[in-house]
């Protein structure tokens, strides 16, 4: 049983081996099907596929709004420290204290781009953007505040 068994698996892996080199020798004798993405030089023509993750991000409309109100549920989802948020309290025209972030840090160093603080916002305020050019000689620019200056959170956000 065990002799079988050896030859069938050694057979099989001989099958695999030259069913890949039949792929490879096709393509090598029609050189013009070209089936290798020549990055840098295509980067205008470059498609990535709608589930690729490349680094967090903070949507802010027309007028710098964003959604985020710092309930910090992508902080505590984060399994490596990757988001901290520091909030602050503004005062509201009726004369309220409301929650509001001052800093939404990202250290995209560290992120592992696992989505999941994307996943645990309640108001969608972060999303995973494309971007996949991170090289930097320096890594504190690996360091982003993710809100912009003298943004606010939209009204009607809770």
């Amino acid at each position: 049983m065990f002799l079988k068994d050896y030859i069938v698996d050694v057979y099989n892996g001989v099958a695999s081996l030259l069913k890949g080199m039949r792929k490879t020798g096709y393509y090598f004798t029609h050189s013009k099907e070209i089936i290798t993405e020549q990055y840098p030089d295509n980067r205008a023509t470059l498609k990535l596929a709608d589930r690729f993750k490349g680094e967090v991000v903070m949507p802010h409309d027309e007028n710098n709004e964003h959604t985020c109100t710092g309930c910090t549920a992508c902080e505590l989802a984060c399994p490596n420290g990757t988001i901290k948020i520091i909030t602050k309290f503004d005062i509201t025209p009726e004369g309220k204290k409301k929650k509001a972030i001052d800093a939404f840090i990202y250290r995209l160093e560290m992120c592992t781009l696992c989505n999941l603080c994307v996943a645990a916002c309640p108001s969608d305020a972060i999303i995973m953007a494309p971007n996949f050019e991170h090289s930097v000689f320096d890594r504190s620019k690996l360091t982003k505040i993710l809100n912009k200056p003298g943004s606010k959170i939209k009204e009607g956000i809770e």
